[in-house]
């Protein structure tokens, strides 16, 4: 069955993460998504390794892994809009598209005749997303940025890292670029909501997202936490801010993450630990209190959780219904039985010959599932087949325009 946005036309001028991230989960859903990549080397991220995907003799492509992670499902169309030839092209792909995603620096598409007002007269509900670093306005709006200084200037690495005075102190980014993704999810629900939108219009709009907004925006509860006190919080580590005991804990073998999250659960806690003069001290009673008095409780409970392995914590505080879990590195997650048996793991025939890897959507739908058929595809795969499909080129102009340089 197909799915839910079959039909859905996008034409994805992205790259690197937040744009293609965007791009994907439409393609995941059912959208045809055309990336429009240059024929000099496509999409920056394709050059972002190694890891290499490997070929059925073993020898490393030019697949790069990090292209592999945010690419599935697309057709790549290698069109050099430098050209005014290739602007044509473009412009012509935009008149049927439903949506045009980019993310160049504010104004760069402008000079090549692609910005949202030059495509929204030929194709008036277009709905066109502009993801940008800092917006479309604003004092920093012309500047490039990447995701690292956004986590930086946004906020998140001054409450990531250990605490001041513990070992290795200091802010610290996230282990995955979570400012593009976020961005980019971000994106698909604000596209998903102008098409709904457009269904009784019928107009097409601008979306502006920046990565600065996106990031400022998820903040959540840490930046409820200042605007409500007017205090700046701070590094905790794998601490929670606002729920005490809610962090990793040294083990006699290794460490795992104890989360409790309501008092009752503070009490089944205490009886696995035997420790039932924490579970009557008035000073833990509460939550509340407990946040107060969170130097005293963890000391404590760290003193308890050495003297066992993680597997005999985890194992009865599992019985007892006591959210915990084991710190996995990225291959015992993949190992993991539940994450097996929900299939987060795909494999699809690539045009190396090979199986490329992916991570599955995490969505799963009752009535219209979602399939993958397209792995992510070599730099100009698609070029002569959409441009013939879509506007109807025979092979003499496809031969022109590769003979002046303009497609791939």
């Amino acid at each position: 069955m197909p799915g839910p946005l079959a039909g859905l036309v996008v034409l994805d001028l992205s790259r690197i993460l937040a744009g293609p991230w965007t791009t994907q989960v439409l393609a995941d859903y059912g959208a045809e998504v055309i990336k429009i990549e240059n024929p000099e080397g496509g999409d920056d991220t394709r050059h972002w390794g190694p890891p290499y995907l490997r070929d059925p003799s073993g020898h490393e492509t030019s697949e790069s892994a990090y292209f592999l992670a945010a690419n599935r499902g697309k057709h790549s169309v290698a069109i050099d809009f430098s050209h005014p030839e290739g602007q044509a092209l473009i412009r012509q792909l935009a008149k049927t598209a439903d949506v045009f995603v980019e993310n160049f620096r504010v104004g760069g598409l402008a000079r090549h005749g692609l910005a949202y007002a030059d495509l929204q007269n030929l194709n008036p509900g277009l709905i066109y997303a502009s993801i940008s670093a800092f917006g479309q306005d604003g004092p920093r709006a012309a500047s490039a940025g990447y995701d690292a200084m956004i986590q930086a200037m946004g906020g998140l690495m001054s409450i990531t890292g250990p605490a001041d005075g513990e070992p290795g102190a200091g802010p610290q980014k996230v282990g995955v670029a979570v400012s593009d993704l976020m961005c980019g999810m971000y994106a698909v629900s604000a596209i998903l909501a102008a098409l709904q939108e457009r269904n009784s219009s019928g107009k097409g709009q601008h979306i502006d997202l920046s990565l600065l907004d996106s990031q400022v925006a998820w903040l959540a509860n840490q930046g409820l936490n200042y605007l409500v006190s007017g205090t700046a919080p701070v590094r905790r580590g794998t601490a929670h801010p606002n729920i005490v005991p809610y962090q990793s804990l040294e083990t006699a073998d290794g460490h795992l993450m104890l989360a409790v999250g309501n008092d009752a659960q503070f009490q089944r806690l205490c009886a696995v630990l035997e420790a039932p003069e924490l579970a009557s001290d008035p000073r833990f009673a509460t939550n509340r209190q407990r946040v107060e008095q969170r130097k005293e409780l963890i000391t404590r409970l760290a003193a308890i959780f050495r003297q066992q392995t993680s597997d005999h914590w985890l194992s009865r505080l599992a019985t007892a219904r006591v959210p915990c879990g084991p710190i996995n590195d990225i291959e015992q997650v993949f190992n993991d039985p539940q994450v097996r048996h929900r299939k987060m793991r795909i494999d699809l025939p690539h045009a190396t010959g090979s199986k490329a890897p992916g991570i599955r959507n995490p969505v799963q739908f009752s009535r219209t599932p979602l399939s993958y058929q397209r792995a992510p595809p070599v730099l100009g795969a698609d070029t002569a087949g959409v441009l013939r499909e879509r506007l109807g080129l025979d092979e003499v102009a496809l031969a022109a325009l590769r003979a002046a340089g303009v497609i791939l």
